[in-house]
């Protein structure tokens, strides 16, 4: 019974950590060459290698220590990497959705204190 539950944790653990360096490497395909450098992050092909590493990793070698390397690699990208180039590009919090002048601010158009 216990050996059953501990065998249930750990193979969700490994889910979660697929699951992450899936939708990381994701984000990484999806994002422009040119954000990475603008952003003064490492370069799209070695984010590529590294989280498509850490997918293959998953799931053909189930060695805990390659595993948690491959988490802490997603982890870093999902938290410093994709924030910045989102930043670069325009997308997220406060970037312009569906439009809008350049002038807009965050409460609506500026009108020059009129």
């Amino acid at each position: 019974m216990l050996l059953t539950g501990f065998s249930l944790l750990t193979s969700l653990l490994y889910l979660a950590m697929l699951v992450i360096a899936v939708v990381a490497l994701g984000f990484a395909v999806v994002a422009r060459e040119d954000a990475y450098r603008a952003a003064d992050k490492q370069t799209k092909p070695f984010w590529l290698i590294i989280l498509g590493i850490t997918v293959v990793v998953n799931l053909v070698v189930p060695v805990l220590f390659l595993q948690l390397a491959g988490l802490v690699a997603s982890i870093v990208f999902m938290v410093d990497v994709r924030p910045a180039i989102r930043q670069v590009s325009g997308g997220g919090r406060g970037g312009r959705r569906g439009g809008g002048s350049s002038s807009d601010g965050p409460y609506g158009p500026y009108n020059g204190g009129r």
